[in-house]
């Protein structure tokens, strides 16, 4: 799995890497060119989330919360910055019954909180739904990364979500990560398990490390001129987003090939209607071609290959709270990974495969991704009931 995932980034990478060279060689001036070809800020991209989350019919609160300049008392700053101004965490918050458990939506790598956008009606209606977007990310605050290791990269994601809880006055609530955004769930809810009732981690990535799996195909990689430069970008901190960036006014168009093709591959029939896959489209360049900030985390987390340099696998025996993954069938991080995990857990885990959707099964199936999560909190929403041995809902497996 992890041999066809970094052999198909290598040909997107040097295809990227290509395209830039084209666009930032042509002259020295053409670069204030083409940076005036992307206007965006903060503004743009909250008004493509309106525009967006106009699709939702369950009334929300958008809001910037105050999560200070720093973390008091930690050595390490999630910001880094000689700036003491105060930072922001981009928050909607969904209406709902009183007395619904919280469920905090928490998105992936290259993502933002309206990637939701086709659930939180559906889990509205059982949760009181509150969906962020992670520091650097979004319409939050896109401070100047300048984390150098690992460690302090976790601290970044981890410490401001701690800020932004105290900050929401949240105390216990069901936390739901996707892809990355499961990997700093997973890592947060080990620093701070009193405060998350239920983990629920989305085709979470971190579970496994490189040498945990034979590394003869990549060291042969590695050694192609191919794999020269695809592991030589990796290790500068070459994003996809600079390539967006660098195309100006082609950049939309890029961005609209990627979710037509990422969004509706593996769907259950209901693809993304015309409008949707434009409001989408509209939003997610706006959100990549803001200030990289967050985006530069990557090569601190994951080495090439998509290898997590700190694997959770090696940390399930401290796991404090009952966990759900949930997969799409066609989802390319394994599902194993969490099956191994779960050997050496000391809590609940369940692991539940969602049928006509890949990584990012909540878009391709909604109806099914929603009967996962509400499976996965059934003993929160009915707690007075005997539900804990109740059988999964129809098309639902689990592995």
């Amino acid at each position: 799995m992890h041999r066809a995932v970094a052999t198909k980034m290598a040909e997107e990478v040097s295809r990227a890497a290509a395209s830039e060279a084209v666009v930032t060689s042509s002259s020295k001036w053409a670069w204030p060119r083409a940076l005036r070809w992307v206007p965006t800020s903060t503004d743009h991209i909250i008004a493509a989330e309106k525009r967006l989350l106009s699709l939702v019919k369950t009334p929300y609160v958008q809001e910037q919360v105050n999560i200070g300049s720093g973390p008091p008392g930690s050595k390490v700053r999630w910001f880094r910055s000689c700036s003491d101004e105060s930072r922001f965490i981009n928050t909607v918050t969904f209406d709902s019954k009183d007395n619904s458990p919280t469920l905090v939506m928490v998105h992936g790598y290259g993502a933002s909180q309206g990637f939701f956008f086709r659930n939180f009606d559906a889990l509205a209606s059982r949760f009181r739904v509150i969906a962020i977007d992670q520091l650097g990310w979004g319409g939050s605050s896109r401070p100047d990364f300048a984390c150098k290791s690992t460690e302090e990269t976790e601290a970044w994601f981890i410490d401001s979500f701690e800020e932004w809880r105290k900050a929401k006055n949240l105390n216990q609530f069901i936390l739901l990560g996707h892809s990355f955004g499961g990997y700093v769930a997973a890592k947060y809810a080990l620093k701070h398990p009193e405060h998350v009732q239920h983990l629920i981690l989305v085709g979470p990535a971190g579970f496994s490390s490189e040498t945990e799996h034979s590394s003869e195909w990549l060291t042969k990689f590695r050694a192609t001129w191919k794999g020269t430069i695809v592991n030589h970008l990796w290790e500068s901190n070459f994003t996809p987003m600079k390539i967006i960036r660098g195309l100006g006014p082609w950049g939309p168009d890029l961005v609209r090939r990627y979710t037509t093709a990422r969004f509706g591959a593996y769907s259950s029939g209901s693809v993304l209607n015309e409008g949707e896959a434009t409001l989408l489209t509209d939003y997610v360049y706006h959100t990549l071609v803001a200030k990289a900030s967050g985006e530069l985390c990557l090569k601190y987390i994951f080495s090439f290959g998509a290898f997590a340099r700190k694997p959770l696998l090696q940390c399930s025996s401290d796991w404090k709270v009952p966990t759900t993954f949930i997969y799409g069938y066609e989802d390319w991080m394994s599902y194993k990974g969490a099956q191994l995990a779960r050997e050496s857990m000391k809590v609940p885990c369940d692991i539940i495969r969602v049928p006509q959707g890949g990584h990012f099964v909540f878009i391709d199936n909604p109806s099914g991704f929603h009967s996962a999560v509400l499976h996965a909190c059934r003993r929160i929403l009915s707690p007075h009931s005997e539900t804990w041995d109740e059988p999964l809902p129809q098309g639902l497996t689990s592995a």
